[in-house]
């Protein structure tokens, strides 16, 4: 008995620290040690330089201002979509999860060719700012708005996962004492909110202390660098060579990182109250319900569907600054790139596979995973979680600077992983994996503890028990799972950006080098074939939605 308790023990803790330990381990002794020695003096001298000190004020500005924006937009909509009558309030909750499942940088593409002087759509209507004007977008206050709008989604899933479970008898006992709406939402449920608000904001400024799709874009040309785009830079000028110096700043990032997870799992441990099993909480809008509902869809559209349509106009123009009508109107650019262009086609068949790959190995080991953090004891068994989300949560240029240390020297039996795909995919596993474990958690979490008892006492083993009755009942959350694995790793750039090689190119390197390159409708063609696989994805895991546990899939 003993033995058969030990040994998933054993290799659920191995798997865990293959995944989270190593490469973070591996990034702290390149960063701290040096010929096995304590030596943090090439990290101080790093700190003291003005380049390094600018990009680490850049990057709390950025992200502090940007998460603020992101409560703006999200904590109002949160509200109305988990606590009011408010008419299609799935619709919009839909549409506001979307920035989430869209690539940063496909978000700054978006938005660059709205607001641009070339562009396509606002050329077409007489309205694109005179040639020569400087895109409002570059720099820190374009950094700081599309950072507002890309987090948001977390802001809204963290406040609405709060407003759900905020006990009724609380609004109606204050209700029931005379209070108005505005007084009971100002004087019960904000209070009550805070430490949802404050974990919200932690998670919102982590996500852009990490984010380089952003500033890459918007940042780069104006040389605005965030400590993400300074690494990207002097590893991309310098090669190998400046390893031990950039992953110090990497390690440096990892700190600020876990200063506000750190921060948010304390604002969470603050939550007081009870949680409610009955009716959730509920306002009556009254006449506004339209209004209300109204103002929503045109704010969305405002930040959704404008740039979006922005990026389809430029990508039916044959050259950019060219305004569309009927008589420019083309399909070129998206022959160019998905049959023509060799390097595109080749990009959008190794993230393809890569994705692939990476959410059909994730998809068989979340199973027998979950189950093994299920037996560890209690405290192990956080602890193995925690690790086990730190690649996740971690900015993913950390994640690709530890996969270089760890894989430039050849390793036993493998050879050497470095400049090839295989780093990729191993960098998608080590991330991805908490990704693919929380819906079979939550899955595993429902099942009747008999129906394992019952074929235990009919004889059945551990094996037999996992393949007939536990696989096949979590199979719909691991094949959930599996979705946002490949939806997040198939237009990703934080990560492939400084591990991919020649011919080993993925969307996201392609999409960001054709952009560099002044070739922004098919840059936006690329873009806009990642948007529809994004959307095609979410709409078959919303039908995947009512064999899901509650919680999994965060608009339903």
């Amino acid at each position: 008995m003993r033995a058969a308790w030990l040994l998933p023990a054993v290799l659920t803790l191995c798997a865990v620290g293959l995944i989270a330990v190593l490469p973070t381990g591996r990034l702290v002794l390149t960063a701290l040690f040096a010929d096995g020695q304590f030596d943090a003096s090439l990290l101080l001298s790093r700190l003291a330089r003005g380049a390094t000190q600018r990009a680490i004020f850049n990057t709390l500005d950025t992200a502090l201002f940007g998460a603020l924006l992101a409560l703006l937009i999200g904590a109002p909509f949160a509200f109305l979509v988990a606590a009011t009558d408010m008419p299609l309030r799935r619709l919009q909750g839909f549409l506001l999860i979307l920035p989430l499942m869209i690539a940063p940088q496909v978000m700054a593409l978006a938005w660059m060719h709205l607001l641009g002087p070339s562009s396509a759509l606002l050329g077409a209507i007489g309205l694109a700012p005179p040639p020569g004007t400087a895109n409002p977008l570059l720099g820190r206050n374009g950094i700081i708005l599309l950072f507002g709008v890309q987090h948001a989604p977390i802001v809204f899933i963290t406040l609405r996962a709060g407003l759900v479970l905020l006990p009724r008898d609380y609004v109606e006992a204050a209700r029931a004492a005379g209070m108005g709406p505005v007084r009971v939402v100002t004087g019960v449920v904000l209070p009550l909110l805070w430490p949802y608000l404050i974990a919200a904001k932690a998670l919102a400024f982590v996500s852009g202390v990490g984010n380089f799709g952003i500033p890459a874009l918007l940042g780069m040309p104006e040389n605005f660098l965030t400590l993400a785009t300074l690494i990207y830079q002097q590893l991309s000028s310098n090669g190998p060579s400046v390893l031990p110096q950039v992953a110090g700043l990497s390690l440096l990032i990892c700190l600020i990182a876990i200063a506000g997870i750190a921060a948010q799992s304390l604002a969470l441990r603050r939550v007081r109250f009870a949680l409610t099993r009955g009716a959730p909480m509920r306002f009556s809008l009254g006449p506004l319900r339209w209004p209300v509902a109204a103002a929503g869809l045109l704010l969305l559209t405002a930040v959704l569907i404008l740039p979006a349509a922005a990026l389809l106009a430029t990508s039916l123009v044959p050259a950019y600054g060219v305004p569309l009508s009927l008589t420019t109107l083309t399909l070129d650019n998206y022959v160019e790139v998905l049959l023509r262009q060799s390097s595109t086609v080749r990009a959008f068949v190794n993230s393809s596979y890569l994705s692939l790959l990476a959410a059909a190995i994730l998809a068989m080991l979340a199973v027998p995973l979950a189950l093994g953090l299920n037996r560890l004891p209690r405290r192990v068994s956080r602890m193995a979680h925690g690790t086990l989300e730190l690649p996740y949560a971690l900015p993913g240029i950390v994640l690709a600077i530890a996969c270089i240390l760890l894989f430039l020297r050849p390793l036993p039996v493998l050879g050497s992983l470095y400049a090839t795909p295989w780093i990729i995919l191993v960098a998608y596993l080590m991330r991805f994996a908490a990704l693919a474990l929380k819906p079979v958690e939550a899955a595993l979490d429902q099942l009747a503890p008999e129906l394992g008892e019952a074929a235990a006492a009919a004889g059945a083993g551990p094996l037999r028990r996992l393949l007939t009755i536990t696989a096949p009942l979590a199979a719909p959350a691991a094949f959930a799972g599996a979705l946002l694995v490949f939806m997040s790793a198939f237009n990703e750039l934080t990560v492939s950006a400084l591990l991919w090689s020649s011919r080993n190119e993925t969307i996201g390197v392609i999409l960001f080098s054709l952009e560099e390159s002044g070739l922004s409708p098919q840059a936006s063609a690329v873009a806009i074939v990642t948007l529809l696989v994004v959307v095609a994805l979410l709409a078959a895991l919303d039908r995947l939605g009512r064999m899901l546990p509650a919680g999994v899939l965060p608009w339903r």
